[in-house]
């Protein structure tokens, strides 16, 4: 496999070049984008509403087409489903990414063409390993398999020629023949919908293959690590793949995990790279070691526009391009892309970091926050405080979510965060102290907030069973796949749900 694994490190490194371009020359490469997008699409139903054969600048473009939400683009969507094809993209559309629905209980049904498969979703993929190689030339990564952890798909009952599921599994089933020879467990098994027999199938028969690398969200990736550990007796998972050497991992923060993993993969070989692979399209990939940072990709198909903080809630908000964007600012993704999502909220926010080239970090969801108080509390600052809690206590945490404890005649408002940990912190007064504090320290308006106990007091933080999260997302249907706990809600709901169950179980 020596000569296999040399081979496919060259023409994985040959992309770099193009790579290059759209980093040292990235308005021009999404203008010329912009232009093939709306060609495209002018004969399609989408655009001859919005008269795109005459759309000749970005400017146009959002005078005559509105934003919108998925439930606005919802009646094309389903027209599709049931066979419909030219409606908002030009290329027949056979497939459905079926979203885990996070920020409401609705699934979302996202049109995959083939159009995004290849250029956005493949190249996605084949633009990470290209990115590994450069940074990591003596990899072996290709004398062995990656261990692909998907989620499922199955015929779509409005109309028995098209199928949907998780992007990962039609990502999974679509695959050439080269990149299926290299992956592991089979597919009848990556692409079982029953999660927890899935996750036995996958441990059973990969502990005997030659794995070097495995991909997926850190949160159920951990589930099959931990079985594999039980299965075998091993005391960590180098002595069940001596060779694994990159975790591919996206969906989640991976800062709360990475205690885990260097628990369960004491390698100094042991390499992480984060994407931003979504229902939507592929959209960043980190491009430097030791990194949090993402680079957009701006040759895929996708079309990018931003909206600040501040039109965030408005009915028409103003979007800005790249030129225009600042470091620093949150801002919410627009997205037009080939598979016929025109000006779409993809309800991601996120961070520039640099402008030369592009690079982000994803900040959170556009409806996942706390904000009872005007302390505007996203996902990054939660996740900064988790990890700066677990490093003072020497905790790590499995899970978590968190929602406001709202005002009540003669009580203060707060924070409830319900918090499963793998190894519990020497002293929980010090976790929470910690929480607190680097909340304060990198959200200003977090800190006015607790300025006093003002508006709000000392977090409350119940440290709850291994398997909490595990249970009450199986209650809910969401085992698996893309399903990731929701971190921040401003309601109580999901808080009052896991709690309402630990209470059931003490009797």
């Amino acid at each position: 496999m020596e000569w296999l694994n040399t081979l496919l490190a060259w023409l994985m490194k040959r992309r770099f070049s193009q790579i290059e371009r759209f980093m040292l020359r990235p308005h021009e490469v999404q203008e010329e984008l912009f232009k093939e997008l709306i060609t495209s699409a002018k004969n399609t139903e989408w655009g001859k509403k919005y008269g795109y054969k005459d759309i000749a600048h970005p400017l146009h473009f959002k005078e005559r087409v509105p934003v919108s939400s998925y439930e606005q683009l919802y009646p094309y969507i389903e027209r599709m489903m049931k066979g419909e094809q030219n409606v908002l993209w030009a290329s027949e559309i056979k497939c459905f990414s079926k979203s885990s629905g996070t920020t409401n209980a609705r699934s979302k049904f996202i049109p995959v063409s083939e159009d995004s498969l290849e250029e956005c979703h493949y190249k996605g993929g084949k633009d990470l390993l290209c990115l590994y190689v450069n940074n990591y030339p003596d990899t072996k990564i290709f004398q062995g398999k990656n261990l692909g952890i998907g989620g499922s798909y199955q015929q779509n009952p409005l109309n028995a020629q098209t199928y949907y599921g998780d992007i990962s599994a039609l990502i999974m089933k679509n695959l050439p023949i080269w990149a299926e020879f290299l992956r592991t467990p089979s597919l009848d098994i990556a692409l079982m919908d029953k999660w927890e027999e899935k996750i036995e199938k996958i441990a059973q028969t990969t502990i005997y293959e030659n794995v070097t690398a495995f991909s997926g969200v850190p949160t159920w990736t951990i589930v099959i690590l931990q079985r594999i550990l039980e299965i075998t007796g091993k005391s960590n998972i180098c002595e069940v793949w001596e060779n694994v050497e990159a975790f591919f991992h996206g969906a989640v923060a991976f800062a709360p995990y990475k205690p885990l993993f260097k628990g369960l993969i004491p390698s100094e070989q042991m390499n992480y790279m984060e994407t931003y692979n979504a229902s939507e399209g592929f959209f960043g990939i980190q491009d430097q070691k030791n990194s949090d940072e993402l680079l957009l990709m701006l040759d895929y198909g996708v079309y990018y526009e931003f909206i600040p903080i501040e039109e965030f809630e408005k009915d028409y908000p103003k979007t800005i391009g790249l030129e225009q964007v600042e470091i620093g600012k949150n801002y919410a993704m627009v997205i037009s892309t080939n598979a016929g999502l025109w000006r779409y909220k993809i309800g991601d926010t996120v961070r520039f970091t640099s402008l030369s080239p592009f690079r982000i970090k994803i900040t959170g969801r556009t409806k996942h926050f706390i904000n009872a108080f005007g302390e505007e509390v996203v996902i990054e600052n939660a996740d900064t405080a988790i990890e700066q809690a677990c490093l003072q206590t020497n905790a790590t945490v499995n899970d978590y979510t968190a929602a406001p404890i709202f005002l009540e005649l003669g009580n203060k408002g707060g924070h409830e965060w319900i918090i499963e940990f793998e190894q519990v912190p020497r002293n929980l007064d010090t976790f929470v102290h910690t929480l607190d504090s680097t909340l304060r320290q990198v959200n200003s308006d977090y800190d006015a907030k607790r300025y006093m106990d003002i508006a709000l007091v000392m977090p409350t933080v119940h440290a709850v069973p291994k398997g909490t999260f595990y249970d009450w997302m199986k209650k809910r249907g969401k085992l698996g796949g893309q399903n990731k706990v929701p971190r921040l809600s401003n309601s109580r709901e999901y808080v009052e749900d896991i709690l309402q169950d630990i209470k059931k179980l003490n009797g």
